[in-house]
């Protein structure tokens, strides 16, 4: 074929002399650059490729990270993991081999975007992201991206259907799915950021325009202070106190309250607990030898009044009651090696509990006050009215139980975590599907973070009312919050608030109206 013949094969000649005629017009200072940039955006973009491998997350667990390429770019993602999986929602997929990682490996997820989801995928236009979630929803074929009935790791607090057994050894069993949801997100948020691209718009406008939303602002950030519960060594007996800055006026100003706070409320630790009293949880709260929920709001009501922002920040507290549920009772002293058995409190009991704690701090969220199967005490104590009462165990982002939750007036926020419900799509679904009820909604960190900070754009998009994306420490957490990128479709929190400039909208004091 001679050059004529190609020239005029693939009507390059029109296209350089179009490329040429808008470099003139433009009176661009480098034509080259601008040549270049033009015949790349005249070709449509698809996906060429997508490519996965296993990584570590912050807890030196495996994940899966997806690079998925467009003729524009590499786009990469990866998927974060919770240490418990629910009944309700998506299931990551692990390899199971007790010899390889423990059994965590996710070679086979990996595999399944390697080999299926790929070719399923290739040619695909990246904008598309409804279609995108649909082909691997449908190439996975189950509803919570499951298929194979497996066992895994001994567990205590299985169900309400085997109470009696709860302190044997019992055994956790769930379906691991057919592609994996830990495969299916990384791909899906993967896709994301390479629609954004081919939008030539950073992230949080592409999923803003993907969801239908034209409202966008910045969250209150949950800063976890302290870390309690199965994710702490102390005998704390929740799983995290955190702050929120409501009376900030900006998010730069809350990220300054939240990390002024945590560095107070070292110096607390430090003087009643010795520095041993400042080690870290998994999401960078402190942990010292704390035995009740009194005393670890009495530290973080101390490092407040330290900040002299007290009238601008409140409280919130993760319950995390499922852990400590056996039967119809609650065991606060579950994690103390002298525990009598005696100290159980009845679900009215934590409704007294949360009722005086809420009169005696500045308490305005709770999140899982309860059982994730007591439905009477939740729809009971939500319906006090007295703080925000956020779902996550009760509703793990699942649509059936968000539905009966508003039904039943049994919260009045979502806890939404990416990886319970598997694709970017389904997630927008979910919280629409929360903001029809008026109800507030928290996008979530999970215990195994990497530094991906997708859901802070996911916040901004879908003008959700809180992050929680842990302490105002360790890299993990804090890409969510200031993790500066140069490129657009990378844009975390800080940089989204420079890049709104006068258009930012911070939150703050209408967060229980976003």
């Amino acid at each position: 074929m001679s050059v004529q013949e190609y020239l005029d094969k693939h009507a390059l000649s029109r296209k350089i002399e179009d490329a040429v005629n808008a470099a003139v017009r433009a009176k661009t200072p480098d034509p080259v650059l601008f040549i270049s940039n033009h015949m790349k955006k005249s070709v449509p973009s698809m996906i060429t490729k997508v490519k996965a491998r296993q990584i570590l997350d912050s807890r030196g667990i495996p994940t899966v990270e997806v690079d998925l390429y467009t003729n524009k770019g590499m786009f990469r993602a990866s998927a974060p993991s919770g240490a418990s999986s629910g009944m309700y929602e998506a299931i990551e997929l692990r390899d199971g081999d007790k010899g390889t990682y423990l059994g965590n490996g996710v070679s086979r997820a990996v595999r399944n975007v390697n080999e299926k989801i790929s070719e399923a995928l290739i040619g695909m236009d990246p904008t598309l992201q409804s279609q995108i979630d649909q082909a691997m929803i449908d190439l996975d074929r189950t509803e919570k991206k499951e298929s194979q009935l497996v066992f895994t790791r001994p567990l205590l607090h299985f169900s309400n259907l085997f109470l009696p057994l709860r302190e044997s050894a019992f055994w956790e069993f769930f379906f691991q799915g057919e592609l994996g949801a830990n495969a299916i997100l990384a791909v899906s948020m993967a896709a994301c950021k390479a629609g954004a691209a081919e939008k030539e718009v950073p992230l949080y406008k592409h999923i803003a325009v993907l969801s239908g939303n034209t409202n966008l602002s910045l969250p209150i950030p949950a800063f976890t202070l302290l870390s309690g519960g199965k994710y702490a060594g102390n005998f704390l007996p929740v799983k995290q106190i955190m702050i929120l800055p409501i009376g900030a006026r900006q998010f730069e100003e809350a990220l300054q309250m939240g990390s002024e706070t945590y560095h107070h409320l070292k110096a607390v630790i430090s003087k009643k607990y010795g520095t041993d009293g400042c080690s870290v949880g998994e999401d960078g709260g402190f942990a010292p030898s704390i035995t009740s929920i009194r005393e670890g709001l009495d530290l973080v009501k101390e490092a407040i009044g330290r900040t002299g922002y007290s009238e601008k920040l409140k409280i919130a507290i993760d319950v995390d009651a499922t852990e400590f549920c056996i039967g119809t009772k609650y065991d606060l002293d579950f994690k103390s090696p002298n525990n009598s058995g005696q100290n159980f409190k009845s679900g009215e009991d934590m409704i007294n509990i949360y009722k005086d704690l809420c009169a005696d701090y500045p308490i305005v969220s709770i999140e899982d006050p309860f059982d994730k199967e007591d439905w009477e005490h939740a729809k009971h104590f939500s319906n006090l009215g007295i703080c925000q009462v956020v779902g996550d165990d009760l509703l793990m982002s699942n649509t059936k139980r968000i539905e009966r939750a508003v039904q039943e007036s049994a919260c009045n926020a979502l806890l939404l975590k990416v990886n319970q419900i598997g694709t970017v799509t389904e997630a927008i679904e979910i919280v629409k599907l929360a903001k029809d009820a008026h109800w507030g909604v928290v996008i979530s960190q999970r215990s195994g973070e990497t530094e991906d900070a997708f859901i802070a754009d996911l916040c901004v998009g879908l003008a959700v009312s809180q992050i929680k994306a842990g302490a105002p420490c360790r890299g993990e957490r804090l890409a969510k919050y200031n993790q500066v990128h140069t490129l657009p479709h990378n844009s975390q929190l800080l940089r989204i608030e420079e890049d709104l400039g006068d258009q930012a909208v911070y939150v703050g004091d209408d967060w229980r109206l976003s």
